[in-house]
């Protein structure tokens, strides 16, 4: 049987956020990946942060290895852009052609900060003075448009908007925003995850976060609240029953009360990478994770058997336009040490039939309206369950935030036509009146992307080790050789232009000079057609080109962090 979903959104693991843990309840715990589902795991952890009995081996001394040896070009203020009263606006946006002028011709800064820029890697293409604010710099300083600051002493992460507030706060990070802000103008700020101490900074200093409230955000996190919303409006959930259980027999009698059956699927309110999505068949796997569940607000779903399918969509005053839909690639042990663990996303054109993509954009779009009547506005991501057995479509979860989708979002068909979906959030925030026919852009992109084959993946470490890196494959693009080698073509700054399946792009997150350990995210790799078999296995190409780029790095393992005795541990003498 299918997992009735994954939680992919929460957390910073590099790729949806380049790596970090989140906090504990009420919030999710941390994800990746990237990513996210993120990227979740400690930026730097080292060896035998969990052991109890353990001694922590010091971390060998970081020299920003992200930077370079030489002096990095700082960007400047475009010229074209220079204080001086901006142009006349007579009117409103009309079409599609005055929305491009307008971002094209944009003299207002738009800094879209994170542990890594692979979110919206790309955007710059459309929109005048966007560029990136990165904790982990992937080109060493080679990318005109991302910025890292040099001094980055060594912390250990605890989540994706402690890496934002850092860098926020940085003096060079600050100064990097003001060198490129015209007279006049206010730098607009984009980020994955951000809390009520990121809108704090941000006011402070001046600086427009065009995004929702945190708080509202935090509200519509919860698994809880996303299902009661959309039940208030029609859009259907797996059958489920939202409660509390105090036993295994409690748990099971609601369960047959509600007409689930005895085979469940047990959620928490905030989750990672399916860290809190518990299978329940018996009383040993409910006392497994009884301390999770027992006295918890859970929701608990009928076990069904499901393709996963993920959507990115951007709810605008005119109506919620909805974005290409992708199968997920979750759980194989090759990308990540974690079952149900979010590792990518494949774009085809089989992944919905007709019926059932004109079905799921209804779905999204509903929930769009709900969502409208809560005060949301902006980029949001939705998984939805298909039922394999029934062809119901059903809403898996709410992701209120830029996901690691968006590396393929913004390369459709439909983006190139048209602009990329995340250019109608800068739209919505942009603070100019404009018109859309959203009914007919969502017609026409439900046909244009059903042409489009993209993929990527998020390449953990899944050894249980903790190591130093010596050697890594740099950031750009890869082809594969007369012999079917996976080869360094040349350095690049996005996978944009990528032409066919022999090319990929790879974006590095962790490089010489830094750790990997058990589910860190190592890098991302991008490329077009698919990676998954149509029964959901990775493809003979995915597995080469996984193991090509692990083959590319070299790494010292940290020795094993020494026992200390009992008599060291509580302060005793040794027993003779």
């Amino acid at each position: 049987m299918a997992r009735t979903q994954k939680d992919k959104g929460s957390a910073p693991a590099p790729a949806e956020e380049a790596a970090a843990v989140k906090r504990s309840a009420p919030r999710r715990r941390a994800a990746s990946a990237a990513a996210a589902k993120a990227p979740v795991t400690p930026v730097a952890k080292t060896a035998g942060a969990s052991r109890s009995r353990a001694r922590k081996p010091v971390p060998m001394p970081t020299t920003s290895a992200n930077t370079g040896p030489l002096p990095v070009a700082a960007p400047t203020l475009d010229p074209e852009i220079a204080p001086g009263e901006p142009p006349v606006r007579r009117h409103g946006l009309r079409n599609m052609s005055e929305i491009r002028h307008f971002f094209r011709t944009n003299r207002t800064p738009i800094f879209f900060v994170g542990a890594s820029s692979f979110n919206l890697l790309g955007l710059d293409r459309w929109v005048r003075g966007f560029s990136y604010i990165a904790y982990y710099d992937s080109w060493q300083g080679a990318h005109p448009r991302v910025f890292s600051p040099i001094h980055k002493p060594y912390i250990e992460w605890e989540s994706g908007e402690q890496i934002n507030n850092w860098l926020l706060r940085h003096h060079e990070v600050r100064a990097h925003i003001a060198r490129l802000t015209p007279a006049g103008e206010k730098p607009r700020i984009a980020l994955v995850f951000f809390d009520e101490e990121t809108e704090a900074i941000c006011e402070e200093l001046g600086y427009e976060l065009i995004l929702p409230k945190a708080s509202l955000r935090e509200r519509l996190d919860s698994k809880m609240v996303t299902t009661r919303i959309a039940d208030s409006v029609g859009v259907p959930s797996v059958p489920n029953v939202i409660t509390k259980a105090e036993s295994f027999e409690d748990l099971m009698a609601q369960a047959e009360k509600a007409g689930l059956g005895s085979d469940l699927v047990v959620q928490t309110a905030y989750g990672d990478s399916g860290k809190t999505t518990y299978f329940v068949t018996d009383r040993a796997s409910f006392d497994k994770n009884a301390a999770d569940v027992i006295g918890h607000e859970i929701k608990v779903m009928k076990r069904i058997n499901n393709r996963p399918i993920a959507v990115e969509a951007v709810l605008t005053r005119h109506g919620t336009i909805v974005g290409p839909f992708m199968t997920e690639i979750t759980g194989h042990k090759e990308l990540t040490p974690y079952r149900g663990g979010w590792a990518g996303n494949e774009m085809f054109p089989g992944v919905l039939d007709e019926p059932t993509r004109h079905a799921a954009t209804s779905l999204v779009r509903k929930l769009g309206d709900a969502l409208s009547a809560e005060g949301y506005r902006g980029f949001f991501e939705v998984d939805v369950l298909l039922d394999t057995d029934t062809g119901d479509v059903y809403l898996g979860e709410l992701n209120p935030r830029i996901s690691g989708a968006s590396a393929i979002t913004n390369v459709t068909a439909g983006a190139y036509a048209d602009i990329p979906l995340f250019v109608f959030h800068l739209l919505e925030f942009s603070g100019v009146e404009f018109d859309l026919d959203v009914d007919e852009i969502n017609d026409r992109w439900e046909e244009l992307a059903a042409a489009d084959q993209w993929s990527h993946m998020i390449i953990k470490h899944t050894d249980p080790t903790v190591e130093h890196i010596d050697v890594a494959p740099p950031t750009g693009r890869y082809v594969l050789d007369a012999y079917g080698r996976l080869a360094f073509s040349q350095g690049d700054l996005d996978w944009h232009l990528l032409g066919s399946e022999s090319e990929s792009f790879f974006l590095r997150i962790y490089g010489p000079g830094d750790y990997r350990w058990k589910g860190a995210d190592l890098g991302i790799l991008v490329t077009k057609g698919r990676l998954q078999t149509p029964t959901g296995r990775l493809s003979i190409r995915a597995k080469h080109l996984i193991e090509s780029i692990r083959a590319m790095y070299a790494a010292t393992p940290l020795p094993p962090a020494a026992e200390i005795d009992e008599h060291e541990q509580i302060g005793t003498e040794p027993t003779p």
